[in-house]
C-alpha cells in the first residue's frame, strides 16, 4: 500500500492536472460510470464534530477501482491552529480488492473541490469574467484562488471573512505564494460589488449572500455549508440564479442552500437547470445570456475523490515517491 501525506498529495496533484482530471470525471459521472450512494454523515449530539463516509466505484477508463473517503469536520480545530477537516482516502484495486493507497483526505478534498469549481467556472462563467470575490479565507479560499486563476485571467481579487485577521493572513499568503494582490473587504457587499466571479467557501450556518447583491452576469460557486441545515445564500438569491449542480440527488439531499429555498416556497426541484456533466457533454448549453447569473452548487462527490486520488497515485508511481507499507 502506497501512503501519500498532505504535502506529497499537493505536490503530485497540481491544480492544472486536477482540473483536467475532474473535467473528465464529471463527464463520466453524467454518462453513468460511477456507482456511489449518498454520503453517510454521523453527527453525535454534544460532540461538536461530524464524520462523513463516502464510498464509490468508478468504471471510467483510467479511473477504474473502488474508493472510500472518511473525513471529520471539527470546527473547534481552527482555534487550536489545526485543520478543521481531517481524514483519509483509501483506494482499492478493482480486480484483486487490494488496498493500493492511503492518502491525506483533507488535501485531496481541498484540491478536488476547487478543481471542480474551476471546471464549472470555465463552463458557465462569462469568457471575460475576471473580478473575483472570495467569501471566506481558509483552506478552500486558497485552493479556489489557484483554481480560478487557472481558468480565467484575474483582474482583481477581493476577500471577506468574519475574521479580519484570517483575511489579512490570506492576503499575505496570496501575495507571497502566488504574487496576487488581494484587497480585504470590510463586508460582504463590498466584496461582491462588481464581482463577476464569486466563490463562497465558508462553514456558515446562516446565509450572508443577499438577493440583488450579485452583479449581472456573475457566476457563483457555492462550496461551503455542505450540510442540509447550513446555507450561505438567501433563498431569494438562489431563486434569481440559474442553478447547476454536481449531482441532483446529492444536491437535494445535502445542499441547505437549495433545500431551504425550496422549503420557503421560492424554488422547486425543477429550478436546477442541469448537472455540470450535462453541460460538459453538450446535453445542456449552460449559460444562455451575458446578464444571466449562474450558480454552481457543489456538495462534493466520492467519485471526485476517487479520480483525484488515482491521479495522485499514478504520479507517485511514475516519480517513485510515497511510502510503501506492507499489509499482511
Amino acid at each position: 500500500m502506497l501512503c501519500l501525506d498532505h504535502d506529497l498529495v499537493a505536490e503530485l496533484l497540481p491544480m492544472e492536472q486536477a482540473i483536467a482530471t475532474l473535467r473528465s470525471t464529471m463527464r463520466h459521472h453524467t454518462l453513468g460510470s460511477a456507482t456511489q450512494p449518498l454520503r453517510t454523515v454521523l453527527r453525535p449530539a454534544g460532540v461538536g464534530a461530524a464524520m462523513a463516509a463516502m464510498p464509490c466505484h468508478s468504471a471510467a477508463e483510467g479511473q477504474r477501482g473502488f474508493a472510500v473517503k472518511t473525513v471529520l469536520h471539527v470546527p473547534g480545530n481552527i482555534a487550536r491552529g489545526r485543520p478543521a477537516v481531517t481524514g483519509v482516502l483509501l483506494l482499492f484495486a478493482e480486480d484483486s480488492g487490494e488496498c493500493v493507497a492511503l492518502l491525506d483526505a483533507a488535501c485531496v478534498t481541498a484540491i478536488r473541490t476547487a478543481a471542480v469549481s474551476a471546471v464549472a467556472t470555465d463552463a458557465l462563467a462569462g469568457p471575460d469574467a475576471g473580478d473575483l470575490a472570495l467569501l471566506g479565507s481558509g483552506t478552500q479560499a486558497r485552493s479556489h484562488l489557484r483554481a480560478m486563476a487557472a481558468v480565467r485571467k484575474l483582474r482583481s481579487v477581493r476577500v471577506w471573512s468574519r475574521s479580519g485577521q484570517s483575511a489579512e493572513t490570506f492576503r499575505q499568503w496570496a501575495l507571497e505564494e502566488m504574487g496576487v494582490e488581494v484587497e480585504v473587504s470590510a463586508d460582504v457587499a463590498g466584496a461582491l460589488d462588481g464581482a463577476d466571479l464569486v466563490c463562497t467557501v465558508t462553514s456558515a450556518k446562516e446565509p450572508f449572500v443577499e438577493q440583488g447583491r450579485l452583479a449581472p452576469g456573475a457566476h457563483l460557486n457555492a462550496v461551503g455549508s455542505s450540510f442540509a441545515d447550513h446555507r450561505e445564500l438567501r433563498g431569494a438569491a438562489v431563486r434569481d440564479m440559474s442553478v447547476f449542480v454536481d449531482s441532483r440527488g446529492s444536491a437535494w439531499a445535502e445542499a441547505g442552500d437549495l433545500r431551504m429555498a425550496r422549503d420557503e416556497g421560492l424554488i422547486d426541484e425543477g429550478h436546477v437547470v442541469a448537472e455540470l456533466g450535462e453541460v460538459l457533454t453538450g446535453k445542456h448549453p449552460g449559460r444562455q445570456g451575458p446578464d444571466e447569473r449562474t450558480l454552481f452548487k457543489s456538495v462534493g462527490l466520492a467519485v471526485q475523490d476517487l479520480a483525484a486520488g488515482f491521479a495522485a497515485v499514478d504520479a507517485a508511481v511514475t516519480s517513485g515517491k510515497g511510502t510503501e507499507v506492507v499489509m499482511s
